[in-house]
């Protein structure tokens, strides 16, 4: 969720509420005789009101988990997690009086301090993050793809390598001729869009079209192709297997771009399509490196917050109660 103007109604009432509740609390604190305490009039309000917010952001899990429910658009509820879970903390240390109390205060008042600032953490995740892939990975492809769309390059490597090289024993006859096509892989779409997948025929079009578009290009010989091969079997392959092994120079995009115009020097002119073609092959492999690691951010907040969440409200609820019996 991006913090943009759709905010600004939440934002502008939150920041009201901000304003008012200390005002109210300094008034109550001076008032007091016995100082601010939650079983008073004014500390039970504070409570209840935090409570009520930290309820409300808990129920968002409940409306994701049933769509069909129209209580309220998705985005609103969204809006009201990220600042009304953001205003129970202040409303909660109003309720205690700035005290931890004792041992089960104390453990929901971390409980609520780790929850809110994970949570704040995670709204920027989500408002920064979307940006960087747009930008770092543009070939964005559907997360649970990507172990397939890997494979995919790795085959289309193995066939351009051997179609100037000769076999090197790479190659698999597949059933399926989705390729790439210019850079983009059969199985990649920009799931923010929706981008139908390409179909099969159009795309194997478009994977050959460097052959068809230079058919003049014949095997090399093993003395002009010995650069390439060993270039391909001792870095590129191994990079395409584990893209994530530290240390290869495949993986940085300047340092690739070195090494792809080192060879362009000691190769014949007709191998630099295949090149070309090899190098895109390294870039898209780059950018989906780079979108996992973009996508664990993204999500792995959550594996923070969420139990805390819930643990919080569990605590929450038993405090409320034997607050009230005894």
């Amino acid at each position: 969720m991006r913090m943009d103007k759709t905010q600004r109604g939440w934002a502008l009432a939150s920041l009201a509420i901000l304003a008012i509740s200390p005002l109210v609390y300094v008034f109550y604190s001076f008032e007091s005789p016995q100082g601010p305490r939650g079983g008073s009039t004014i500390g039970l309000a504070f409570g209840v009101i935090g409570f009520g917010f930290m309820m409300f952001a808990a129920l968002l899990g409940a409306r994701k988990r049933v769509p069909t429910w129209r209580v309220g658009r998705a985005q609103a509820w969204m809006r009201g997690h990220l600042w009304l879970g953001f205003l129970a903390l202040p409303m909660i240390l109003f309720h205690g009086g700035f005290h931890f109390g004792g041992t089960l205060t104390s453990v929901l008042m971390w409980l609520l301090i780790i929850t809110v600032f994970s949570g704040v953490f995670g709204a920027a995740l989500q408002h920064y993050i979307p940006r960087m892939m747009t930008s770092d990975a543009p070939l964005e492809t559907i997360y649970d793809e990507i172990g397939r769309v890997r494979s995919l390059l790795r085959e289309e490597a193995d066939r351009a390598i051997e179609s100037i090289c000769g076999s090197l024993g790479l190659s698999k006859t597949l059933g399926e001729e989705g390729q790439r096509a210019g850079g983009v892989t059969a199985l990649r779409t920009i799931a923010a869009s929706a981008v139908p997948l390409r179909t099969s025929a159009a795309v194997s079009a478009g994977a050959s079209a460097a052959v068809a578009a230079a058919p003049e290009i014949i095997l090399l010989s093993e003395e002009e192709s010995a650069p390439l091969r060993r270039f391909f079997l001792d870095e590129m392959r191994p990079f395409l297997e584990r893209p994530k092994q530290r240390g290869r120079r495949l993986a940085d995009t300047d340092k690739a771009r070195a090494v792809f115009s080192g060879l362009r020097t000691v190769l014949p002119a007709v191998a630099h399509v295949t090149l070309d073609d090899l190098e895109g092959i390294c870039d898209e492999a780059r950018q989906l490196t780079r979108q996992e690691r973009l996508h664990r951010w993204l999500h792995g907040w959550l594996l923070l917050h969420i139990p805390f969440s819930l643990a919080l409200i569990l605590l929450g609820a038993i405090h409320a109660v034997m607050a009230l019996r005894y």
